[in-house]
């Protein structure tokens, strides 16, 4: 089974910047054996960031080229919650409800992803988020 990469907007706003880091190269090897992922709210978050109408319009062509999924629906959403609650708990604040929900779909969902955010190393470590 070919496994499945959700790719987070830390690492394609680096991608479309040109930064050379560890994650976008790992990114371009990924490309060639797995199944990349663009969740609907971080195609929002990456769209967001661009300047202008025409580089907007470019930048979505090449997002909608791979998958593109919703990552929350009421169930995921009461889920993310629970997750965020449980980390609260133990002193950990995630900083973005958006990166709850993306950490959460991918545990959920059994999918791998791809970041350079802090925010999902909590997850990782007490929730299973799996990275690559």
């Amino acid at each position: 089974m070919i496994p499945v990469v959700l790719v987070d907007s830390s690492v394609w706003i680096d991608l479309l910047t040109g930064a050379a880091t560890e994650p976008v190269r790992r990114f371009r090897e990924l490309l060639l054996a797995e199944e990349i992922l663009v969740g609907d709210l971080i195609l929002c978050e990456v769209l967001q960031g661009v300047r202008s109408e025409a580089q907007a319009r470019q930048v979505e062509r090449e997002l909608r080229q791979f998958h593109n999924v919703a990552l929350a629906d009421p169930g995921l959403a009461v889920k993310a919650a629970a997750n965020y609650r449980w980390l609260r708990q133990r002193g950990i604040t995630v900083r973005k409800t958006i990166d709850m929900i993306i950490g959460t779909f991918c545990i959920e969902r059994g999918h791998a992803l791809l970041h350079d955010d802090r925010d999902f190393l909590p997850m990782e470590r007490f929730l299973g988020l799996q990275s690559v």
